[in-house]
């Protein structure tokens, strides 16, 4: 006797074909959520990084307008805090640990069909 899915693929390919559809929908969709997060830590890496270096060079004309003029102004010490600001939330941002469950919703989704098959070959052979 043939295991259920062969007569179901024989009867009803066009179920199968479904199935296989929703597969590719779930696969987009969980490799779409990966990259969204990738994407978000590569971009706050790389204004972190960019930050930085801007704040080190603020600070750098801040020290010689400083010792030029020899007087201090505040708007020596907040315009590269600004920049160093935005470098440590976007450092932040880009190092904190994230809760993904790569492709997760798959994997129960292939084992819940793995289940179904064992059940439905016990089934039959019962």
């Amino acid at each position: 006797m043939l295991h259920p899915i062969f007569s179901t693929v024989l009867g009803h390919p066009e179920l199968i074909a479904t199935h296989v559809a929703n597969y590719g929908a779930l696969v987009r969709e969980e490799a779409a959520e990966a990259s969204r997060v990738l994407v978000a830590r590569l971009v706050a890496g790389m204004l972190a990084a960019v930050s930085a270096m801007l704040a080190l060079g603020l600070i750098g004309v801040a020290v010689m307008l400083g010792v030029l003029d020899g007087r201090f102004h505040w708007v020596l010490v907040v315009v590269p805090g600004v920049a160093i600001l935005i470098a440590l939330i976007a450092t932040f941002v880009a190092a904190r640990p994230t809760e993904f469950h790569g492709f997760s919703d798959l994997r129960a989704q292939l084992d819940a069909d793995v289940r179904a098959l064992h059940l439905a070959g016990d089934h039959d052979g019962a």
